[in-house]
C-alpha cells in the first residue's frame, strides 16, 4: 500500500477529521415509488454503524429482544448475550408452519345468534362453573331486582351474556328467553308484550314463577341511542308479566346521558378455569391440572373467557385421557391463530377493513407509541383501499374509532411508557398486544394467508423506510424480518433485494436491520446471503454486508472477522489510483471491527486482532482502526461517560485475565506507535484523561494502565508530552488529574 493511501481506520473513522465532508455514493438520483425527488446524493449521508446499531436495539420489538442495551450503548450487563440485542423469544413453535389442532370454539360466543328460550339445562351447566368478583354480582342482583330492567356493560369475550343469564338464574327468572339482536332501542317495550302463544317457546307462565328475558348486543347508533324513556316503558311492561331483562351492550354503545349502565368486571381466567375444571373433575385432579406447566403458560397470555371454557374442555379430555399432553401444549398458539383468522376473514361487518390495517400495523409497532401506530395504520388503510379499487380516492376519516374500541378488538392494552428517542427518553402513551406472540402470528398470516394484501404492504413498508423517524425504519425493517422468518424467497426478491440496491443509505440500512433481526429470530441461510454480498461487484450488496456483518457478527467472530478482512484486501487491491480509493467502504469495514470489539464476543474479537497485526498493511489498519474506533465509545454515549474500553481493561485487569488486559496494553501501544493511527489514538487518549478528571474510578483504571503503555523512551516521551501539554476545557490548562497519571508513567 502506497503512502499516500488513506488508512482504513485511523484517518477516516466516522466523525474524524475531513468525515464530514467526505461525500457519499455517487450514484445518480432515482425516483420514489410516490413520484416524489430523493435527496441529491451529497445530502444522503450514511448513519455511523455505532448509533445506527443502538437504534436498532432501542427502537427493536419486544419480541425480538431480551433485556435491555447489553453493552450497546454502553453498559455491560450481566447475562448470556448474543445477537444484536441479546437473545430470542421466538422460535419455530410460533413462526413455523400452523399447528394441526383447531380445536372449536363454537358454542361460546357472547351473542344470542336467534331469539327462543335458553334451556335450562344450559342455565345450569354455567352455573355450576360461574364465579364472580367480590360483592359485585350481589349488587347487580339486587339492583335488576329493584328495577326489572338491566343494562349490563362489558367488553366482547368478558362473559357479560354469561353473566346476564346468572343474573337472571339467580333470581328465579325461568324461562328466559333470547331476544332476537335486530331489536332496537324503540321496540324494546314491545318486545315484553308478547303472548305465550306467540312466542313459539312453549313457556308456562301459569307456574307463579317470574319471566327472564336476555337481549346481548343491543344495536345502538347515532340518532338511535338507548334513553331513560325506553327503559322506563319496558320496566312497566316487565312489571305487569312479573319478568325481568338483562341487556348487554358495549363500552361504544350510544346512551343518553341519563342511561347508566352497571360495568360487568370479569373474574379473572385462573378463576374461571378453576371453577370450570371443579366442575368436570374431581378437587385433587383440578389442581394437579391448575398447576401443569402449560396450563400456567397459558394463563401468562391473557386468553378471553371463551377460550378459557373452551380450555377447561380440553383438560378434562385431557385428565380423562382422551387427549395428549401435546394437545395441552399447542391450545394457546392454536387459540391465538384462530383469533387472528377471524380477524381477516371477508365478512367486513365482523372487521372493517380500516380496523384490519389497524391490527396489521399494531403487529408492526407493537409496543409502540399509539398515536404513531394510528397515524400509518391510515396510510396503509390508504394502500388498502387501492389495492380494492385503484380508482378509488382512498378516504380516511379525521375523527375514526375511539382508542378504547380499538384496543379492545385487537386485544390490546394502553400503558404510559417510556420511548427512547435522540433527545433522550420520553413519556408515551403505548398500545400493546396482551399475548406478544400476536404480532409475529398476525404478519405470518397476512402474508401467507392473503396474498392479495401483499401489494399494499410492500408500499406501506417502502413508505416507512423512507421516514425520519428511526423508530419507524427499524419497525420496518423488524416486520420485513417476520416475512422472511416467513417466506424468505418472497421477502428477499419484494423487499429487501430492493432496498438494499437502493442508492440511498437510509434504504440500505433498513436492509441491514432486516436481514439482522431475520437472523435473529433463526431465518435459515442469512449468512450466506451476506457472505455471496461481500464478494458483489455491487458495492451498494457490498456496503449492507459489511454493516450486518457487524450486527450478527458476535454469533460467529471467526467468519465475520475473515469476510472483513478479505474486503479489506479486495479495497486496497481495486484502488491502484489513491484519488480513486473508496473511503467510505475503508471507514465501514472499521466501524464494523469496532462494534464486534465493543460485543459479547470481544475476548475472541481482540484475540484475532492481535494474531493479525503483522500481516500486510491493509489487514493491519483494519485492526488498528477498529481498536481506535472502539476506544473513543464511552458508558451511554456520554461525552465524559466512562470509556467502555478503559472499563473492560480494568475488569480484565481486577479479574487477573492477563491475557485481555495485556492484548488491550499491546493494541494501544501499537496504534500510538503507527504513524496512520497516532494522532486519532492520542486524541481518544486525551479523551478518557478528561473523563478521567471527572470519576476517581475512571483516574484509576487510567493510571493502572498508562503504565503498561511505556516500554521504551519513545512512548515515554509521546504520554509524558501528552499529560503536560493537553488542554483542559474549553482551553484551559492541563486538569490536575494530568499531573497525577504523568507520575504514574515508569521513566525511560
Amino acid at each position: 500500500m502506497s503512502g499516500q493511501e488513506p488508512p482504513v481506520g485511523g484517518g477516516m473513522a466516522d466523525g474524524g477529521p475531513g468525515a464530514a465532508s467526505t461525500p457519499g455514493e455517487t450514484a445518480p438520483d432515482e425516483a420514489l415509488k410516490d413520484g416524489s425527488t430523493e435527496e441529491p446524493e451529497e445530502r444522503d449521508q450514511p448513519q455511523n454503524a455505532w448509533s445506527a446499531r443502538r437504534d436498532l436495539v432501542d427502537h427493536s420489538p419486544r419480541t425480538m429482544k431480551v433485556g435491555s442495551h447489553s453493552r450497546f450503548g454502553g453498559g455491560y450487563v450481566a447475562g448470556d448475550q448474543h445477537g444484536v440485542s441479546g437473545g430470542q423469544v421466538t422460535g419455530d413453535v410460533v413462526m413455523g408452519t400452523k399447528t394441526v389442532h383447531h380445536w372449536s370454539l363454537s358454542g361460546l360466543s357472547t351473542a344470542a345468534s336467534a331469539s327462543g328460550e335458553i334451556p335450562r339445562r344450559t342455565l345450569e351447566r354455567l352455573a355450576a362453573s360461574f364465579v364472580t368478583v367480590g360483592d359485585t354480582f350481589d349488587d347487580l342482583v339486587d339492583r335488576l331486582r329493584r328495577d326489572r330492567v338491566l343494562v349490563l356493560s362489558g367488553a366482547r369475550f368478558t362473559g357479560r351474556r354469561t353473566a346476564a343469564l346468572m343474573l337472571l338464574h339467580r333470581l328465579g327468572a325461568t324461562p328466559v328467553l333470547a331476544l332476537d339482536r335486530d331489536t332496537t332501542p324503540g321496540s324494546l317495550a314491545d318486545r315484553f308484550t308478547a303472548r305465550d302463544d306467540d312466542t313459539g317457546t312453549g313457556a308456562d307462565t301459569g307456574s307463579g314463577r317470574a319471566r327472564g328475558y336476555v337481549l346481548c348486543d343491543l344495536a345502538t347508533r347515532r340518532g338511535n341511542a338507548l334513553r331513560e324513556t325506553h327503559l322506563l316503558g319496558a320496566a312497566d311492561r316487565l312489571a305487569e308479566q312479573d319478568a325481568y331483562a338483562v341487556i348487554t351492550v358495549g363500552p361504544t354503545a350510544v346512551l343518553e346521558d341519563d342511561v347508566s349502565p352497571a360495568d360487568w368486571r370479569p373474574p379473572t381466567a385462573e378463576d374461571v378455569l378453576a371453577a370450570h375444571l371443579r366442575a368436570r373433575t374431581t378437587e385433587e385432579t383440578a389442581e394437579r391440572l391448575l398447576g401443569l406447566p402449560d396450563v400456567k403458560e397459558f394463563l401468562h397470555h391473557g386468553h378471553q373467557l371463551r377460550e378459557v371454557a373452551a380450555f377447561a374442555q380440553l383438560l378434562g379430555w385431557y385428565a380423562a385421557g382422551e387427549v395428549t399432553e401435546q394437545a395441552v401444549a399447542d391450545f394457546s398458539l392454536v387459540s391465538l391463530e384462530n383469533q387472528v383468522q377471524e380477524w381477516f376473514e371477508e365478512d367486513e361487518n365482523t372487521v372493517h377493513l380500516r380496523d384490519k390495517a389497524f391490527l396489521i400495523a399494531l403487529a408492526a409497532f407493537d409496543d409502540g407509541p399509539y398515536a404513531l401506530t394510528a397515524e400509518l395504520s391510515d396510510l396503509l388503510y390508504g394502500f388498502l383501499q387501492q389495492t380494492e379499487n385503484r380508482a378509488r380516492v382512498p378516504e380516511i376519516p379525521v375523527f375514526g374509532t375511539h382508542i378504547g374500541k380499538r384496543l379492545q378488538l385487537a386485544r390490546a392494552r394502553r400503558h404510559e411508557d417510556e420511548e427512547h428517542t435522540e433527545w433522550g427518553p420520553v413519556i408515551q402513551t403505548k398500545a400493546a398486544f396482551h399475548d406478544e406472540r400476536a404480532s409475529l402470528v398476525l404478519l405470518r398470516e397476512v402474508w401467507t394467508g392473503h396474498p392479495s394484501a401483499r401489494p399494499a404492504l410492500i408500499a406501506w413498508l417502502r413508505h416507512l423506510a423512507d421516514d425520519g423517524r428511526p423508530l419507524v425504519r427499524t419497525r420496518a425493517a423488524s416486520t420485513v424480518a417476520v416475512l422472511a422468518r416467513t417466506d424468505l424467497p418472497s421477502a428477499m426478491a419484494l423487499v429487501i433485494e430492493p432496498w438494499a440496491t437502493s442508492s440511498r443509505f437510509r434504504h440500505r440500512l433498513v436492509a441491514v436491520n432486516a436481514l439482522t433481526l431475520a437472523h435473529h429470530i433463526g431465518t435459515p441461510n442469512i449468512p450466506r446471503i451476506l457472505d455471496a454480498w461481500s464478494t458483489a461487484e455491487d458495492r451498494r450488496l457490498h456496503w449492507v454486508a459489511v454493516r450486518a456483518y457487524a450486527l450478527i457478527g458476535p454469533e460467529r467472530p471467526a467468519q465475520a472477522l475473515a469476510a472483513l478482512r478479505d474486503a479489506t484486501r479486495a479495497l486496497y487491491r481495486h484502488s491502484g489510483d489513491p484519488d480513486d480509493f473508496d473511503v467510505e467502504m475503508a471507514r465501514e469495514l472499521a466501524q464494523a471491527v469496532e462494534l464486534l470489539l465493543l460485543s459479547p464476543a470481544d475476548a475472541e474479537v481482540l484475540t484475532d486482532l492481535l494474531s493479525r497485526l503483522d500481516d500486510e498493511p491493509a489487514v493491519r489498519d483494519l485492526s488498528l482502526g477498529g481498536f481506535v474506533n472502539a476506544c473513543r465509545r464511552t458508558e451511554g454515549d456520554e461525552r465524559y461517560g466512562a470509556p467502555l474500553v478503559l472499563r473492560w481493561y480494568a475488569r480484565a485487569a481486577t479479574d487477573d485475565d492477563r491475557d485481555v488486559a495485556e492484548g488491550i496494553a499491546h493494541l494501544w501501544r501499537e496504534a500510538l506507535g503507527d504513524p496512520r493511527h497516532t494522532r486519532f489514538a492520542l486524541d481518544s487518549l486525551r479523551d478518557w484523561v478528561l473523563a478521567a478528571s471527572r470519576s476517581t474510578t475512571t483516574e484509576w483504571a487510567l493510571a493502572a494502565l498508562l503504565p503498561r503503555l511505556v516500554t521504551t523512551s519513545t512512548e515515554y516521551q509521546r504520554l509524558s508530552h501528552l499529560l503536560r501539554t493537553m488542554p483542559g476545557e474549553d482551553g484551559n490548562p492541563p486538569p490536575e488529574v494530568a499531573a497525577r497519571l504523568l507520575s504514574t508513567l515508569p521513566p525511560r
